[in-house]
């Protein structure tokens, strides 16, 4: 597996929680890391993503203030600190991984297992 999100769960309005993706193959920590989710009956959608030295980070409107991504590089490793949850975030979560630069940081190759958020109100 070289996509592993872990860390969702049951959560109430306004709870935290932080994700991790352990990330390993395809030279994916040499580039941009991203986190997506897919709520029921709804679109995968992006959620944030981070360039490969930290230096950039881009989030979808709706997370904007509330969500953080990070990475550690020495440990293969990339998280999504999600604060203030509201219902709307219930989603499967997911992490993504690409193996070379492209023009659109929305833009990835891999999206690994998923991790259940349930944010009840």
């Amino acid at each position: 597996v070289q996509l592993q999100a872990s860390g969702g769960g049951l959560v109430q309005a306004g709870g935290s929680l932080r994700l991790s993706c352990a990330v390993s193959g395809r030279n994916f920590m040499a580039n941009t890391l991203g986190w997506f989710r897919q709520a029921p009956g709804k679109e995968r959608e992006f959620v944030a993503a981070i360039n490969w030295d930290s230096y950039r980070k881009w989030y979808t409107d709706s997370v904007k203030g509330r969500f953080a991504i990070s990475r550690d590089n020495a440990k293969n490793m990339v998280y999504l600190q999600m604060n203030s949850l509201k219902p709307e975030d219930t989603a499967v979560y997911y992490c993504a991984g690409r193996s070379k630069s492209y023009d659109d940081y929305r833009s990835f190759e891999s999206w690994g297992r998923g991790t259940l958020v349930t944010v009840s109100s």
